[in-house]
């Protein structure tokens, strides 16, 4: 007998296809636990009976507020401050560089965001790079963070942190140079790097041609959740939203290997990147 928190086979594949259809995310064979595990918390909200009947609510796909709250919470929202380090540091050292006479901002979008972290590091990087270089990149950075999760976005927005939080990935001078006091012992990110930057929810498996062209994109840790054939779109797409010559991050663990041929790998003492082909 299936428990309410419990899902059977037939429900955890429709599910399963449901998720994938909707945001590319793929659940493995034997993740009804995951489900269980992210979903409960939603039972009481949605006053739902039980957690089959919760997801039956979600594959009517007739209430958006519960399919985002599912989609919220089957997301891995899973981040810090200046991950992996070497991306910033090739930023600050060498690509920034490349646009330091442009009269206009070297524009950057943050993929997959979550709550805000990569693309306000990547702010934090462009001062610090204009202070070591002074009169260099004159325009400034426009950054653009994007996410599927409203909830997400609305944190990103309030910029606001607490010290767990500021613990993971921020040095102690980076958190007295770029943050100030805000209510209840949060800290939140000063205006001279939330004016950089600005956020838009966006579904990775649609259009996003209308977020414009980028120099540089940070799509890291994020192609690891879908099939091969959607990570294949996913990046014919980030290509066309990349200037000539424009670069590609992705996850340390993440490769184009058979998925794209439209990017040359660069690789370099501090690590990979991707630049598109001319």
């Amino acid at each position: 007998m299936v428990s309410d928190r419990e899902l059977d086979a037939q429900g955890y594949e429709r599910f399963r296809q449901f998720l994938e259809r909707r945001c590319g995310i793929v659940l493995g064979d034997n993740k009804q636990y995951l489900v269980r595990s992210r979903l409960s918390p939603l039972l009481k909200k949605y006053a739902s009976p039980s957690l089959p009947e919760l997801v039956e609510r979600v594959l009517q796909e007739r209430d958006r507020g519960l399919i985002e709250a599912v989609i919220d919470a089957m997301t891995t929202n899973e981040t810090l401050w200046f991950r992996d380090r070497y991306p910033f540091e090739l930023l600050k050292s060498e690509m920034l560089a490349e646009f330091k006479g442009r009269p206009g901002p070297v524009k950057i979008w943050s993929a997959a965001c979550s709550s805000g972290q990569e693309p306000y590091s990547i702010g934090m990087s462009i001062l610090e790079y204009q202070r070591q270089n002074p009169g260099a990149l004159r325009g400034g950075g426009q950054i653009v963070g994007t996410d599927i999760s409203a909830d997400m976005l609305q944190r990103c927005k309030l910029a606001e942190y607490d010290n767990l939080t500021l613990s993971r990935g921020l040095s102690d001078e980076r958190k007295r140079q770029f943050f100030e006091p805000a209510e209840n012992g949060m800290l939140r990110v000063k205006q001279e790097v939330r004016r950089m930057v600005s956020f838009r929810q966006v579904n990775l498996l649609e259009s996003y041609s209308l977020l414009g062209k980028f120099d540089i994109i940070f799509c890291r840790n994020v192609l690891i959740y879908f099939s091969a054939e959607v990570k294949a779109k996913i990046l014919q797409q980030l290509a066309a939203c990349l200037n000539k010559d424009g670069i590609l991050f992705l996850g340390a663990s993440e490769s184009l290997s058979g998925l794209s041929d439209e990017f040359t790998m660069v690789r370099c003492t501090k690590g990979l990147y991707y630049r598109k082909k001319s």
